[in-house]
């Protein structure tokens, strides 16, 4: 049986698409609701052109959307790969053309992983140098431009102050682990893991928000809302999770060739920002309201709904 509140939402984003003049076909639409942010409905217009129509969730989301589109302003035409053109941008609707190609995973809200269109054991070698390129070059964007483009911008020590405050109010709010606490004090307090420099970073780069060919070559990235001038390492950070030390190892060398640059203790810096991912989570929980986020978050920091930590085994 079909959802009404998802049949009512499709007919009102078609109907809101029609008002700018995107007639879409009713018979050729798929609905995407595995985005945390946006409801998303593909579809056909009726001379053929395939969109993305997008509404918000919720109302926080909004103003994150006017700054996603400032971020595409930027980098428009300085990247390797394609990025979405807004061609209809308002609080209810953004509509653009499907980029060539398909992400190289969705995730399966059902079962909490990704349904992957290229198997992940058996990526080409072309995924990992055409990632490396894409990356290189976002990393490469002037941060004067950045922020005159309304960009944030934040430079190392703002970075490790930035999130060392976040640590400290997901601590008062969620609670953490006290090893999972020491490690992140540690990580903090050793100079020789950081970068000296920041780079624009697209901030979320999971399977979901890349975009690859028939070949498995990427040629789009999704999804930047999470844009900022800030270290480089958390574009990497979901590449480790996914594809161990090796993988790691072999896009931070792609990623050098393709001239981004890397400093001495990169791959160890990314290990330890991955262990700080549960952050991210109770952030988005905490913003959301959303209680399924928060009891993966609370799982993540190791504690309880009291902020008390888990028993180990």
């Amino acid at each position: 049986m079909v959802d009404k509140s998802i049949t009512n939402k499709v007919d009102s984003l078609l109907s809101l698409a029609s008002d700018h003049g995107i007639e879409a076909d009713p018979a050729d639409v798929k609905i995407n609701e595995s985005g945390l942010d946006f409801y998303a409905v593909f579809a056909r217009a009726k001379d053929g052109i395939p969109w993305v129509l997008r509404a918000p969730r919720r109302d926080d989301v909004v103003e994150s959307a006017a700054y996603e589109k400032k971020v595409l302003d930027l980098i428009a035409g300085k990247l390797p790969v394609a990025v979405p053109n807004w061609q209809v941008h308002t609080p209810e609707l953004i509509a653009y053309r499907r980029l060539e190609g398909s992400p190289v995973a969705t995730i399966n809200a059902e079962k909490s992983n990704y349904d992957w269109y290229i198997d992940p054991k058996a990526l080409p070698e072309r995924f990992f140098q055409t990632l490396a390129e894409a990356m290189a070059a976002l990393h490469a964007v002037d941060h004067k431009e950045a922020s005159r483009a309304g960009v944030r911008v934040k430079q190392p020590d703002q970075v490790r102050r930035s999130l060392s405050d976040r640590m400290n109010e997901i601590k008062r709010s969620v609670g953490v682990s006290a090893a999972l606490w020491d490690r992140w004090q540690r990580w903090l307090a050793d100079e020789t893991y950081w970068p000296q420099h920041s780079s624009l970073v697209h901030g979320d780069l999971h399977p979901g928000h890349i975009v690859v060919n028939s070949a498995g070559e990427v040629t789009g990235l999704l999804d930047w809302t999470e844009a900022e001038v800030a270290d480089p390492a958390i574009d990497f950070t979901i590449q480790y999770t996914l594809f161990g030390d090796s993988g790691l190892a072999d896009l931070i060398d792609k990623y050098k060739e393709a001239g981004g640059q890397v400093w001495p203790r990169m791959q160890e810096h990314i290990v330890e920002m991955t262990a700080a991912y549960p952050l991210l989570i109770a952030a988005f929980a905490l913003k959301s309201g959303l209680e399924e986020y928060m009891v993966m978050a609370r799982n993540a920091l190791g504690v309880d709904e009291q902020g008390e930590e888990l028993p180990t085994s």
